[in-house]
């Protein structure tokens, strides 16, 4: 509380009057469920870390005065000490009964202000309230009332307040930082990934559906892959989802429930918002699909006014000089759209989203001060495309950012979240020409096809013509392969002899793509995998993949030779190129060699042509075994659904490729399959349970590690190695002892005890490979909700010969109530027969006591009645 008080020990000040006010009182409203940023509530959480609802503070030179329930006044109890040692103020509480409608104590503050002022000359002293927060509730009319009939001197504090939150401490910038990078990374990792799967599959959702998806995600850091407490954020407002011709660029514009919109020269606008410990921050993005020229150049005038005006926020400049840069830059670059630029490029950002005084308009003459934050946005409202299409028609552009002002530049803290034009630019239509070629693009390859496809709504011709199209380009992709093979060429023999020909290794398009000569030296041209050649004054290049081999000696006169033998036809063990059947005629150049002086220079080419083709060749290996893959279906996340069963800590192989220290990682259980990944990204593989052929277990007996081995239909790659049996394991013990140590006795007290925690541990590890049932009844119960009918049968002898017993019913239980049940009363539950309630298809012959048992069911079920009803009464 101190450190938000002025050094003289005097309250926070400020009057219409220029900070003249002797008494400064705030009223917290009740809460709300509608979302709203009040300067009281945001003094309240900036000075005491919470929000105290119905609640009064008045401050005096002597005494702070709070007027409160019983509740708050208890937890307001810490302040009393803090406040008389760091500033000499007395803290006196005004404990309000909750039938008391407050006048007596309000008239006792009144009092004690009074009794402070008796002496001054004007006995009305100046009293500094929030006038434009109307009262809220019985409390707050009451004292409005009661402060408008005393004989004070009004004055709004609302400016003062506004200077008081603008320039923020390390810990709120810390606080705004982390919200910042909340809302970026749902804006990557959420809204981004589902835009881009939407269109790519061409589904049907609504803005509103993916404004709950991207508020479930900020509510929940985890989805986002963000570590941050839920308990801490909030958003600071319904994500805002905009398409198809319908736009608007205020803060307070909602979803509504249309359709995304996708189309050719389409517009999507995006804006997330996020609260850290009641911190803001903003991000808005806007996303081009088959954008015309006006809309792309639209975008890059939008984008350099918005860089201008972040790059005006720095210490001493005014802050109207932000909001002229970028009008500056549309005036010079677009003069046709300064009608549709936003009357405003943002404003101040903190514990309220919009800090008024912090306005980023033309008018705004304050100086920007280093901690200050600012929510910089700037849009084009309305701007009109030659379409025939009212959804496109009509569009609009907008770009958000959260910027912190430092001691010397500016901070854009949410600027991980591209902007660039080519990260936000979405085309479809490769081709930029008339309608006719876009179409007759499909017949270039799969790629043109599908992004055409995608387009179909626009496109004149038909599915049907599409298709005869596609198939007529797999017939000639098919009869080309037939001929390679019977050629002799790659596909004829071992998938795994699979290269590229010689017409596909081309490092240069053309002569001018050369890198300029460096005094005739051999080259080595990392970025287009070529070698370069001094031969007769001119560099030639080779494509690294036709080099064999590559070696180097020295001979006695200190000359260092480099030798590098190409792969030729003829060759033993070399692979067949079906061009050298095609231009048999052709002479080939098999070696060259080359002299030097220079030994380290030709021992490091010869080390970067070996790393270079090492690459090539592995990479080129890699793809040929991808192409034998079968397509396996895609991972279906749990999500919501349930949590997933997790393995932490196992070891996989075959072991990823790589360099570095390798790392364990965690095997989860999703709808659909398992997936394994580290903490490295690159690092994770996906085993469809529909791939797994047999599963095996390994317990740890007699054995140094725990084991799950799943051996698959068909091949996956693990890394970059293709496999069809992949393991996961956990080393119960120390597979390694050490020598060098004395041997310790076999009665040795410490022997003993670190054998008992490896079988501790051993024992562990296999429960946790084994044990998916719950034995907490207080936890969630996990269901499989449908098995294959034909194995029905051999479930129940599985279950029957590991010592599980099982119950069948056609009843829709409600577990969630049974365990609450059976939690609350246990001896009542195991006293009316314990789980044989379940047993709702017992015949006369399999109990003596029948009657008994319906008996126990019946009371079961009333008592789960029971229950609904309670929880289901309005009155609960």
């Amino acid at each position: 509380m101190a450190d938000h008080r002025n050094a003289n020990g005097q309250p926070p000040k400020g009057t219409a009057s220029g900070g003249a006010g002797k008494v400064l009182a705030v009223a917290t409203p009740p809460p709300s469920e509608d979302l709203r940023y009040l300067k009281s509530s945001a003094l309240n959480i900036w000075l005491l870390g919470y929000e105290f609802p119905e609640t009064i503070m008045v401050f005096t030179k002597k005494q702070i005065h709070f007027l409160c329930s019983q509740k708050k006044a208890s937890l307001l109890d810490v302040v009393k000490k803090s406040a008389k040692e760091a500033v000499g103020v007395d803290v006196v509480m005004h404990v309000k009964a909750k039938n008391d409608d407050g006048t007596a104590l309000m008239d006792a503050i009144f009092r004690s202000i009074r009794a402070q002022h008796k002496g001054d000359e004007n006995d009305a002293p100046v009293f500094g309230y929030i006038a434009r927060e109307a009262p809220e509730g019985k409390l707050l009319e009451t004292w409005a009332d009661k402060l408008k009939s005393a004989s004070f001197q009004l004055a709004d504090i609302t400016n003062g307040l506004s200077d008081l939150f603008a320039v923020k401490d390390k810990e709120e910038l810390m606080n705004v930082k982390k919200a910042a990078y909340l809302s970026y990374n749902v804006m990557n990792n959420i809204v981004v990934p589902k835009l881009e799967n939407v269109i790519d599959e061409e589904k049907k959702i609504s803005h509103a559906a993916l404004m709950d998806e991207t508020e479930k995600a900020i509510v929940n850091p985890q989805l986002a892959k963000v570590k941050l407490k839920p308990e801490n954020v909030d958003i600071c407002y319904p994500p805002i989802f905009q398409s198809g011709g319908e736009f608007d660029l205020r803060p307070s514009a909602a979803s509504n429930d249309e359709n995304l919109y996708y189309d050719s020269a389409s517009v999507i606008l995006c804006a997330v918002g996020a609260r850290y410990n009641s911190y803001c921050s903003n991000i808005a993005r806007s996303y081009l699909i088959d954008a015309t020229p006006l809309q792309s150049k639209a975008y890059e005038v939008l984008l350099k006014a918005h860089e201008a005006a972040i790059g005006m926020l720095k210490p001493g400049n005014r802050i109207s000089a932000a909001y002229q840069a970028a009008l500056s830059v549309v005036e010079k670059d677009a003069p046709d759209l300064i009608p549709n630029l936003t009357k405003s490029a943002g404003t101040g950002i903190g514990l309220e989203f919009r800090e008024s005084g912090l306005n980023l308009n033309p008018k705004n003459d304050r100086v920007v001060k280093a901690g200050m934050i600012f929510n910089v946005s700037l849009g084009f409202q309305n701007l009109q495309s030659e379409s025939n299409n009212p959804k496109t028609r009509n569009f609009s552009l907008l770009l958000a950012d959260t910027v912190i002002v430092g001691e010397q530049n500016s901070e854009v803290v949410t600027g991980k979240s591209s902007k660039a034009v080519k990260d936000v630019a979405y085309s479809f239509n490769e081709d930029e020409e008339e309608e006719e070629k876009s179409v007759r693009a499909v017949s270039n390859g799969p790629d043109a096809l599908s992004k055409t496809v995608l387009r179909s709504d626009n496109n004149e011709i038909s599915k049907e013509e599409l298709r005869r199209q596609h198939q007529a380009e797999l017939a000639r992709q098919k009869n080309e392969e037939t001929a390679r093979r019977l050629a002799g060429g790659p596909g004829s023999g071992d998938s795994r002899a699979v290269s590229k020909t010689s017409a596909d290794l081309v490092a240069y398009k053309n002569v001018n793509d050369l890198p300029p000569p460096k005094n005739f030296m051999i080259q080595i041209d990392q970025k287009n995998e070529a070698v370069l050649l001094p031969i007769y004054g001119s560099m030639v290049p080779f494509h690294v993949a036709t080099i064999r081999t590559v070696s180097s000696q020295q001979d006695t006169n200190r000359n260092c030779f480099i030798r590098i033998i190409f792969n030729v036809p003829g060759t033993p063990f070399s692979p067949h190129d079906s061009n050298s059947l095609k231009n048999q005629g052709a002479i080939y150049l098999k070696e060259v060699s080359f002299r030097s002086k220079d030994p380290r220079h030709i021992s490091e080419v010869v080390q970067q042509i070996k790393t270079l083709r090492r690459h090539v060749v592995a990479r080129e290996s890699e793809k040929a075994e991808r192409a034998t893959l079968v397509t396996q279906e895609k991972l279906q996340l749990a999500g919501n659904r349930f949590k997933p069963i997790r393995l932490t800590d196992l070891w996989i192989r075959p072991v990823f490729g790589g360099r570095g220290r390798k790392i364990p990682g965690t095997l989860e259980a999703h709808v659909n399959g398992f997936r394994f990944g580290t903490t490295r990204a690159d690092e994770r593989v996906d085993i469809m349970y529909g791939n797994i052929k047999h599963a095996f277990f390994q317990p740890a007996e007699k054995e140094m590690i725990t084991l799950l081995h799943f051996h698959l239909h068909n091949h996956i790659m693990v890394g970059n190695k293709k496999t069809k049996d992949v393991q996961f394991y956990v080393e119960v013990m120390d597979v390694v002892q050490t020598l060098g140590g004395g041997k310790r006795s076999a009665y040795d007290p410490d022997e003993i005890e670190e054998e008992q925690r490896e079988r501790d541990r051993k024992n562990k590890i296999n429960m946790d490979f084994q044990s998916f049932v719950n034995r907490d009844f207080k936890r969630d119960v996990l269901r499989i909700d449908s098995i294959p009918s034909t194995s029905l049968d051999s479930i129940k002898e599985w279950l029957d010969t590991t010592d599980l017993k099982y119950y069948e019913s056609r009843l829709n239980l409600n577990w969630r109530q049974i365990l609450k049940t059976i939690t609350d009363d246990p001896q009542s539950f195991i006293d009316n027969g314990g789980w044989e309630f379940l047993n709702l298809e017992a015949s006369d012959s399999d109990s003596e006591n029948t009657e008994d048992s319906d008996q126990v069911s019946l009371q079961m079920l009333v008592a789960l009645r029971n229950e609904i009803k309670v929880k289901q009464s309005p009155d609960f």
